[in-house]
């Protein structure tokens, strides 16, 4: 969807009505249910995120320090088995999320977290940029009470310094669903593409500029 619309129109005005998934009793257990714990393996662990297109997202946290590697999906929904063209009509529950495998000793979730509303407008609602629709919505998840206290806590100090509201939604992790093979590393692997060149790299090149410290040596510039 992104790549035709981007074709014809930076300026995608897609718009989403969540009502229905608002009342879905399917979704509300969701976010209801208990959080799930991602084991960790070979000293790796794992932290998941939404916040709009994945593509952007992933660029992004993978040119964080201690990242190992950011894998595009699906989370947060009701539905199994997601896919890109049923995730993008809403109905799901899900969003566009990402997967990010990191070092604990390197990179901290809290800094994580920082990462996470340093390098999006914390203020929008059902989408970031030109994407809109639920299925582009702020989504946060914790897998335990330690990682739901940073995340709540985090919100409410940004919240009182923009003197606003925060868009992102705070779930308890359960499930993430790996994206199709085309989505994985679609930046790097697409530079031309006119998504990835006037939202995608911009959005990349903001969070860069706003935290240097945190990047990795060759993804400086």
């Amino acid at each position: 969807m992104k790549k035709f619309l981007y074709i014809l129109t930076i300026t995608l005005l897609f718009s989403c009505n969540n009502s229905a998934q608002n009342n879905n009793p399917e979704q509300q257990a969701v976010i209801n249910s208990q959080p799930i714990v991602v084991p960790m393996e070979n000293g790796k662990a794992k932290a998941y995120f939404a916040s709009g297109c994945f593509w952007c997202v992933e660029a992004i946290y993978e040119s964080v320090k201690g990242v190992e590697e950011v894998i595009s999906g699906y989370a947060g929904g009701h539905t199994k088995n997601p896919t890109y063209e049923a995730s993008n009509t809403g109905r799901t529950g899900h969003a566009e999320a990402v997967e990010v495998i990191y070092n604990p000793k390197v990179v901290s979730f809290a800094t994580l977290v920082d990462v996470y509303f340093g390098s999006q407008d914390p203020t929008q609602v059902n989408g970031q940029g030109p994407d809109k629709g639920s299925q582009y919505r702020s989504i946060i998840f914790y897998q335990n009470d330690e990682q739901k206290k940073i995340i709540e806590e985090k919100k409410a100090t940004l919240a009182k310094k923009l003197n606003d509201e925060i868009a992102a939604e705070v779930y308890p992790f359960q499930k993430f669903w790996e994206a199709e093979a085309y989505h994985q590393n679609y930046e790097k692997r697409h530079p031309n593409q006119a998504y990835i060149r006037n939202v995608s790299v911009p959005r990349l090149k903001r969070f860069q500029a706003k935290f240097p410290e945190l990047l990795k040596e060759d993804t400086k510039h």
